[in-house]
């Protein structure tokens, strides 16, 4: 592999600049190894420099990289170093979201490494693994769904759909024609999925029908209106449970991170001041919320239609195919948004 090709853009040069210059001392490591270089009379050390190293090859030593490759990692933490110099001179460390965006790192970086360390004489055993194989298991949907959809923009587009459907017009015909989803280039065929996958809406309106049915009356949610015809169902056949022990493990493991989090949580004093009174809504606003963000998690509740184009005009595509199978929560799993921002782990924050 050439390492060269994955050192760090740009972009994430100006994050780890931050985040290597913007902690206060006092959060420094003590590291009396001697430096690979100084900026400004600050030492980048020979530890540091190797952390950094194992970090973008995945484990590598330097002495596992040629001179030119160890040379321009060296340069890129010398360029990080100025620029955080910059920023803190600038006072960009102390300013709305970047200071945020750090901080929210560190607390990152901090929890990462006290699950490890809690976690590291604490595995699952085998009757803790296939207890939580079983609890999955139950868990588990039965059925999964194979149906289609057409996606418009007001109800009585929709309903004028249905109606023409009921006069022999072909599902597939008409969702490549009137569907606003991306998936009409398949007929509105979304394939095959589980209950849990979909928009409670959505999902409710599936699970009613018999195969070959479609709705009668158009579906509402954050995207529209729909007309869905389930095309088939068949029996989920569960995975072994040699196929999913890893991911078993890292349950188990969350599980017992989590028991210890609640534990400090409950010997904590905490106080919630979440709940005050916003700002005044404007008069105009819509009586029902707003829809979500597409990054955000599925939705408890259907949202009002937004203004939409009359059904005469075309309405423009959406990729609500992908949006529409809401991803699951993973357990345990600590990677955000901030966090996916900083390429860079554990640099000077731990």
């Amino acid at each position: 592999m050439n390492y060269l090709r994955i050192l760090f853009p740009a972009a994430a040069l100006v994050a780890l600049a931050a985040l290597t210059a913007c902690q206060p001392k006092s959060a420094t490591p003590v590291d009396h190894s001697p430096p690979v270089a100084t900026v400004n009379g600050v030492p980048i050390t020979r530890d540091f420099y190797d952390f950094y190293i194992k970090g973008i090859t995945g484990g590598k030593a330097p002495a596992d990289l040629t001179a030119e490759q160890r040379n321009q990692a060296l340069d890129n933490l010398i360029r990080a170093r100025l620029v955080g110099a910059q920023a803190t001179k600038d006072g960009i460390d102390k300013s709305g979201d970047t200071a945020y965006l750090v901080e929210l790192s560190r607390l990152n970086v901090l929890e990462q490494t006290v699950q490890e360390r809690y976690l590291k004489d604490r595995k699952p055993t085998e009757e803790e693994l296939r207890a939580e194989y079983q609890t999955q298991l139950t868990a588990m949907p039965k059925t999964e769904y194979h149906a289609r959809h057409i996606l418009v923009a007001t109800e009585p587009f929709a309903q004028r759909i249905i109606e023409r459907l009921d006069k022999g017009e072909k599902f597939d015909a008409l969702a490549k024609a009137e569907s606003m989803d991306s998936s009409k280039n398949n007929g509105g065929d979304l394939g095959w999925f589980t209950p849990s996958r979909m928009v409670p809406e959505f999902a409710g309106a599936v699970v009613a029908l018999k195969p070959g049915e479609y709705t009668h009356k158009p579906v509402q949610t954050q995207f529209g209106w729909h007309v869905i015809q389930l095309m088939e169902t068949r029996q989920v056949t569960p995975p072994s449970f040699e196929q999913v022990r890893q991911r078993l493990e890292q349950v188990v493991e969350a599980k017992k991170f989590r028991q210890y989090t609640d534990e400090l949580e409950h010997n904590a004093k905490i106080e919630k001041f979440l709940d005050y009174p916003g700002p005044k809504a404007a008069s105009t606003a819509p009586a029902t919320p707003a829809a979500p963000a597409a990054s955000a998690a599925p939705p408890a509740a259907t949202p009002a239609a937004a203004a939409s184009p009359p059904p005469s005009a075309p309405a423009p595509a959406k990729n609500v195919h992908a949006e529409l199978k809401a991803r699951p929560l993973s357990g345990g799993g600590k990677v955000a948004w901030w966090r996916r921002a900083l390429t860079a782990r554990r640099h000077s924050c731990a």
